[in-house]
């Protein structure tokens, strides 16, 4: 375990990442699932490939986007479900350098990202509707499922040397990557059926550095055996909970913080859907943001570019204005961890060494209490937006709370509309 979390200060540190669906099913745009829900004619979408021409795909753009929201790192889909591969794989034609695109859109990625100073990490897929060998027949989402002639396949394990080969190709040829992002196990496809032992092993012979996510073991709503006394060899280095953030963070069997990251999407789906205008707004992935790092958490934010490789508009709008808050407050976000003090009821507290950060959602009438910090501890308070210092406060409102800080915003203007971040630096 403490090799893992070691491993992972980076990740703990950053705190606010990019994922990035896109593939074959931006063209249709009705969600990456759609292969699979729609059931379709493996000719069909094969033929996909033909439109796949990416002529508005600037990955630069996207770095630029995702590092003007404040955002660290990112994670882009090099194989999704459907099979369809982003890179140059030597073990399947079903690949974008095949396509209209004729790029390795991997390679594009990782390029562009790490210019603009940015961690990179790859998602890739365990399930696969592509792959002659991955099981068809009754699979709950195969497009196949329900075809007799998918019952009988060929051996599993072709499939298991085809993935282990990609992920090879993955880890070897593409330069250091901060992130490796599985997706998914379920039922008895789970662990040592990915034969996930050796998966790791050969991972970590090629990229030592790289955090892995618990998905050779679990799937989103799953924590795995990190949390436990006995951790698996493919246990991975955090939890990634799916649109959903945990009540309380995520602690191990003894109480002890696990690193986690909450993937959560922009809109309804994970890749282009057209139809889904369900956009959150910037507002609520700020908070989101803030409920998570002070919780101990990561936030993993996605965004489905479209059919020719651009971030939707209501996409980078929210992003921008995400970056206009992150501008004045990142200072709370970045290093930011649990805090020793209990929430209050206003908001949240983030905290970074000896310094606490006063999360303020809900505005109070008069000053603001800082519940449960005890004013002979209190060094200093500023407006983190600006460093405009803030007097404690006391006079005959307050005579009643002598044990309770009080600091002073005399002036509603004072207040950020979305989150106002007092940073509270103690003795």
């Amino acid at each position: 375990m403490d090799e893992r979390f070691a491993r992972s200060a980076w990740f703990r540190r950053d705190r606010f990442g990019l994922f990035i669906h896109w593939g074959l099913y931006s063209i249709p745009a009705r969600g990456e699932w759609c292969r699979g829900t729609e059931k379709w004619d493996d000719g069909a979408y094969h033929a996909l490939m033909r439109d796949f021409r990416a002529d508005g795909f600037d990955p630069r753009a996207w770095a630029r986007a995702a590092k003007a929201a404040g955002m660290r790192y990112a994670v882009f889909t090099a194989k999704h479900h459907d099979g369809f591969c982003l890179f140059d794989s030597a073990l399947t034609d079903f690949k974008s350098t095949n396509s209209a695109a004729g790029r390795d859109l991997v390679r594009d990625f990782l390029d562009a990202f790490r210019a603009e100073g940015l961690r990179v990490g790859l998602y890739y897929s365990l399930i696969d509707w592509e792959h002659p060998a991955y099981p068809a027949w009754q699979h709950h989402s195969h497009p196949h499922r329900d075809d007799e002639a998918f019952r009988e396949r060929r051996p599993f394990a072709e499939y298991l040397d085809y993935l282990h080969g990609q992920v090879r190709e993955l880890c070897s040829r593409y330069g250091k990557l901060d992130l490796l992002w599985f997706d998914y196990s379920y039922g008895e496809m789970r662990g040592e059926k990915w034969r996930a032992s050796e998966l790791v092993r050969m991972v970590r012979s090629l990229q030592p550095d790289v955090l892995i996510d618990n998905r050779l073991e679990v799937s989103g709503e799953g924590f795995g055996s990190l949390v436990t006394d006995h951790p698996s060899a493919f246990c991975g280095d955090f939890v990634s909970p799916e649109c959903l953030l945990p009540p309380e963070g995520i602690r191990d069997a003894h109480g002890a913080p696990v690193p986690w990251e909450a993937c959560v999407t922009l809109n309804d789906h994970w890749g282009c859907c057209a139809a889904d205008d369900n956009y959150k707004p910037a507002a609520v992935v700020i908070r989101k943001l803030v409920e998570c790092v002070s919780k101990g958490g990561n936030l993993l934010l996605n965004v489905g570019p479209d059919a020719r490789g651009r971030f939707p508009a209501p996409a980078r709008r929210v992003l921008a204005a995400v970056g206009a808050w992150m501008d004045d407050h990142a200072g709370a976000i970045r290093g930011g961890d649990l805090c020793a003090f209990p929430k209050p009821e206003w908001g949240r507290y983030i905290q970074n060494g000896d310094t606490v950060f006063a999360m303020v959602l809900d505005p109070p009438i008069g000053p603001l209490a800082l519940p449960s910090i005890p004013p002979e501890r209190i060094a200093r308070c500023s407006l983190l937006r600006d460093g405009s210092g803030l007097p404690l406060f006391s006079d005959w409102r307050t005579a009643n709370y002598a044990r309770l800080a009080y600091v002073d915003l005399p002036r509603w203007s004072m207040y950020d509309p979305v989150c106002t971040v007092v940073k509270i630096e103690l003795k």
